[in-house]
Formats: structure tokens, sequence, C-alpha cells
């Protein structure tokens, strides 16, 4: 199984990604690649941190199952190569989980949104993301949530971390019993 945790800036993607790994020894991440530098604060393995032209190169070479240009930086996510046994995880934004989408129908897309913008301001700013940065980022979560309805993506707003994360465990419960079905 492959699973898209998708969703604006700010509405907590990595604590819930963080919380389904922590509590599933079958999920496998897939690391994104990212050209941008690291926030204060954020953990030096939240992204393979790379500059550009190493990002570019990767692309040529055809490593990656997506990537976008994304604001003033490049990320992307590698081909998947998950340990025998494992569902792959992938936590990305909305435009990623398209690519995905177009090359794995069956992946369990969810989008994760905030309960509204100001929540997600204060998120985006606490985490210390520059203010150009915030108001851009506020600027197309409207978009990105009609994307990923437009996919087909199920909404899980996330107004309580623990609510969240057993919404999406239902979710990866539930296409775990399809593939035992359909794969015996």
């Amino acid at each position: 199984m492959i699973l898209v945790i998708s969703g604006p800036g700010g509405v907590g993607k990595g604590t819930i990604v963080s919380s389904l790994l922590d509590s599933d020894d079958q999920l496998w991440l897939s690391r994104s690649w990212t050209t941008r530098s690291r926030r204060p604060g954020e953990q030096g393995d939240a992204y393979h941190f790379v500059d550009r032209a190493t990002f570019e190169a990767a692309v040529a070479d055809g490593r990656f199952l997506e990537w976008v240009t994304f604001l003033d930086y490049l990320q992307g996510s590698p081909l998947p190569d998950p340990p025998p046994g494992h569902d792959a995880v992938f936590e990305i934004d909305v435009h990623g989980a398209r690519q995905i989408l177009e090359r794995y129908p069956d992946a369990v897309s969810v989008f994760v949104d905030a309960p509204d913008r100001d929540h997600q301001r204060a998120r985006l700013i606490g985490r210390g993301d520059e203010p150009d940065h915030v108001e851009r980022r506020l600027a197309k979560a409207d978009s990105e949530a009609a994307l990923a309805v437009s996919l087909g993506s199920v909404v899980v707003i996330n107004d309580s971390l623990e609510r969240c994360v057993d919404e999406i465990r239902g979710f990866i419960a539930s296409a775990r019993r399809r593939e035992q079905t359909t794969h015996g």
C-alpha cells in the first residue's frame, strides 16, 4: 500500500506522520529531497537537504517519483524502495500527491488541513517561517484544498492530533484489508 499525506504548510503533516510511524512498524517513510535550507529547530533528517545542482542531476537520472518547484526551491520524492512487508508513506504537497496518484491510482490519499487559516498562520509563524513565506503559503492553501478534493483525496481537519491520527489509521486498516482480499 502507498499512503500519501498531503496538505498546505503548517497543518501538522510532519507531526501526524511521526505519530503514525511510531505506532505502526509496517510503515516506511519516503524521505523527500529539498533544496531549501533547514528551518530553525528542524530535524536534520526531516528531508534529504541538497543543493540545486545535485537535485537537478537526480531529476535528469529519473530518480524521482514526483518533484515540484515550490515557492523558491525544489522538492521531491525519490522512487520508493520500502523493505519487504512495509507500506510506503509520502508526506508531500498536493501537487506531488497528484503525480503519485497518476502512477499509483490505488494509493490512499489523505489531505490534512488546519481548522482555519488563522490556525495555519499561527503554526507557520510558530515554526519560524518568514512572514513573506507565511503569506504565500496561506494564499495557496485554498487552491491546494480544492485540488485535493478534485483528486479524490480524503480531507481530514487537524483540530485534534489524536483524532486525526486515529482517523488516518482507520484508512490504513481499510486499505490493508482491501489488499488482503485482492491479493489473497
